[in-house]
């Protein structure tokens, strides 16, 4: 076996998160393009657990790049850092992972999001 491997799975991870800056457990985060959930709050040392695949209850709004849009499951999930909620179908964001579920048009409901992509 490789002596380089550090972690088998990789899929929980201490780091540091780049938005939002000092995360909460639940929260989306993106650690540059690495998109996620916070397991933990962010501790004094500035790190976050963060769990980097799965399936989580997100919050995610009906929108995309042109407007108001219906979120269908499927769909692909962004994460855009100036929005509230931070997940939707806008492609102006950083890819976030899969809608499991839908929402409907201009609407903001909390749905199982697949983590990653």
């Amino acid at each position: 076996m490789a002596t380089n491997i550090i972690f088998d799975e990789g899929v929980q991870l201490q780091l540091a998160a780049t938005d939002p800056t000092t995360p909460v457990s639940g929260d989306p985060v993106l650690v540059g393009q690495l998109p996620g959930v916070a397991l933990t709050n962010e501790g004094s040392d500035g790190l976050t657990t963060i769990k980097t695949d799965g399936v989580a209850t997100l919050s995610v709004k009906g929108v995309d790049g042109s407007g108001n849009s219906t979120v269908s499951a499927g769909d692909i999930i962004y994460y855009v850092t100036g929005d509230t909620p931070k997940l939707s179908k806008k492609a102006t964001g950083v890819r976030f992972g899969y809608a499991l579920e839908g929402v409907t048009s201009a609407a903001t409901a909390t749905i199982r999001v697949k983590i990653g992509y």
